[in-house]
């Protein structure tokens, strides 16, 4: 077997500047592609996605000592490892299915406390003894009704579980119609760009894949191989289309 037929079964060359080559001479693809998907995301949020609402309450946590069960801790309100650990509690506190079974009877919403669950974020503010819950869903009104009944609902349940714990309403819910999710900008860009990520991908594998001989320097560079003379194409009058011969090194 001839060395360098061996050489280039052994490796593979890519040439980096071919593939970018083909790819700014159909450069026009590659901006259809990302207008294309650009177009189907801004279609998706506009008018498929059921948008999102949410609507927030601020509670502020004061307790300086509270049990839970036979356990007592000893708990500053003005530290701040005190304010994260209060609202992680209150978190679980609220997020269990007996807070949330009487927070859909007081507000009145047709749920199940599975669902709320999934509607409820809850933290503190800037590590400060003020608690935020955010309720999300499908109606800016009845995500004001959810969160309106935390309000009422978390700081029984706290008082029934937590000894000596106590909460107050620091800014109360109003319905916000102006919708959370889906973005439309977001969607938009965010389709554009896989529509020229894709678009650029393909074409590199159907440049790799690719084995028809389109210059000398392809026979030059994958083969190694002289060229002894380029053969025009006479059928196709105004082109410079050749056609390639090489003499096999081992004739």
């Amino acid at each position: 077997m001839d060395k360098n037929e061996k050489n280039t079964k052994d490796y593979y060359v890519v040439d980096l500047a071919y593939i970018a080559k083909a790819i700014w001479q159909k450069i026009w693809i590659v901006v259809i592609a990302g207008f294309v998907l650009a177009a189907v995301g801004f279609s998706l949020a506009a008018f498929v996605i059921t948008p999102t609402y949410s609507a927030s309450i601020m509670l502020y946590v004061n307790n300086s000592s509270f049990t839970v069960g036979d356990l007592g801790f000893s708990i500053s309100s003005s530290e701040l490892t005190a304010a994260q650990s209060l609202a992680k509690t209150y978190t679980v506190l609220l997020k269990n299915r007996t807070t949330l079974e009487r927070l859909i009877e007081e507000a009145g919403v047709d749920y199940t406390w599975e669902d709320v669950y999934d509607m409820i974020e809850s933290g503190p503010v800037n590590e400060t003894e003020v608690m935020s819950v955010t309720v999300t869903c499908e109606d800016p009104y009845e995500a004001e009704k959810i969160a309106n009944g935390i309000a009422v609902v978390l700081p029984q349940r706290i008082a029934e579980i937590v000894e000596g714990a106590s909460m107050e309403v620091v800014d109360s819910a109003i319905a916000d119609t102006e919708k959370v999710a889906p973005s439309i900008t977001m969607f938009t860009i965010t389709g554009f760009i896989l529509g020229v990520i894709l678009s650029v991908v393909v074409m590199i594998i159907m440049v790799l894949m690719d084995n028809t001989i389109h210059d000398d320097e392809y026979v030059i560079n994958t083969y190694n191989y002289p060229i002894l003379a380029k053969i025009p194409n006479l059928l196709e009058q105004g082109t410079k289309k050749y056609g390639y011969y090489y003499k096999d090194k081992t004739e």
